[in-house]
């Protein structure tokens, strides 16, 4: 079997000594998204996003910048901001010693300052973390890396995405945690699998029909693209029914989008969702090997009318039934892969997103070649 159209061993979706290889080589060293501009509309707003050992936050300075940082004071490392919204009125204070920094993340108060010996606040200020905003989405990189930007990474599909008008969008409700008893991979690898779509999930299916396409972006693949047209849609399901009934025609979008269900991942573990009337991302934060948060929010553009608050809650209503029948398929590939047993599967040649993953993963880590687990020693 061709290694380029396999799928990864078993083993790497259960091995905890991959697990570690992957923290540093596929996540840190890629972009994670923290949240959008609107979650942080006034100076001194937060945003905060942890994964595995890296606590970060990001805020608006007064001059309308924002800026990310490590989420630790630089006197004792005590963590200083332990909510994931807020408002920091006026400084940063730390709630261990009152030390205080500005938004831009100087120094600028420190208690008994007269028994520090040769203190010169320039020096200890907030650690920085590397921040892009594309299109109103805040990304840090937390690990230094080779990775092209995000805008750099998207750049296939850029005028696409611009008629959206993403960096207008605000928030629907509140981050949300979804944990999941399996491989983040799983996770990852289900978004991109187009040939499950006609068997496992009806609803989405009779929505958007023999329509469903997938592709991998042509710069390097870092961008796996979905979508479906729901223009010819089967309305055996009243969800489905009730949401063409519904959903208005969006002034901002062109004819062809008007029904158009739109899906990026960006590599590695980053979920856009965008349908003509909100968008929402799902980002897959692995916590172990066999364990994975799915951490998720949805956006939209301001809009009063009930017609587009209805086609809302009815994308909410079939996509949690997608969701729910995604969940005991990924929890069945688990527990396939925790026998033990499972080497590698062979892949369509239509399944190029799930053929990029592997080959990225295995490029990435050489020892994902391996179709028996190696030792701990080995994979180290």
């Amino acid at each position: 079997m061709n290694d380029s159209y396999k799928s990864l061993p078993g083993w790497t979706y259960t091995s905890e000594a991959f697990f570690e290889l992957e923290k540093t080589e596929l996540i840190l060293k890629n972009w994670q998204l923290v949240c959008h501009i609107s979650n942080v509309p006034n100076a001194g707003d937060f945003f905060t996003f942890e994964i595995f050992n890296k606590r970060i936050f990001v805020i608006k300075d007064q001059d309308g910048n924002i800026e990310a940082f490590n989420n630790f004071c630089s006197h004792r490392g005590t963590k200083l901001i332990d909510e994931v919204s807020g408002n920091c009125n006026g400084k940063i204070t730390c709630p261990y010693h009152a030390w205080g920094y500005d938004f831009k993340g100087n120094l600028i108060k420190v208690p008994y300052e007269d028994q520090f010996t040769d203190l010169n606040k320039k020096d200890h200020g907030l650690q920085k973390i590397e921040l892009e905003i594309f299109q109103g989405f805040i990304f840090v990189k937390l690990l230094e890396s080779d990775v092209p930007s995000v805008h750099e990474q998207f750049e296939p599909y850029i005028n696409e995405i611009e008629q959206y008008r993403l960096e207008e969008m605000k928030p629907l409700g509140r981050v949300t945690m979804r944990p999941r008893s399996v491989n983040w991979k799983q996770i990852a690898d289900n978004y991109v699998d187009a040939l499950h779509i006609p068997v496992a999930h009806p609803g989405l299916s009779n929505l958007v029909g023999k329509s469903y396409g997938v592709e991998v972006s042509k710069n390097n693949g870092y961008v796996h693209k979905m979508w479906g047209d729901g223009t010819n849609i089967r309305k055996d399901c009243l969800s489905n029914r009730l949401y063409d009934k519904y959903l208005p025609h969006m002034d901002h979008l062109s004819d062809d989008k008007q029904r158009y269900w739109l899906y990026y991942r960006l590599w590695p573990n980053l979920a856009f969702d965008i349908y003509p009337e909100q968008m929402d991302f799902m980002q897959f934060i692995p916590i172990d090997s066999n364990t994975t948060m799915i951490r998720e929010i949805a956006y939209a553009l301001p809009d009063e009318r009930r017609e587009t608050k209805a086609a809302q809650y009815l994308n909410w209503r079939i996509n949690r039934q997608v969701n729910n029948e995604d969940t005991h398929l990924i929890n069945l590939v688990q527990e396939g892969m925790n026998t033990n047993n499972f080497k590698s599967g062979p892949l369509a040649a239509s399944e190029v997103c799930l053929i990029d993953s592997a080959n990225k993963i295995r490029q990435a880590i050489p020892i994902a070649r391996n179709e028996l687990k190696p030792s701990d020693s080995e994979i180290f």
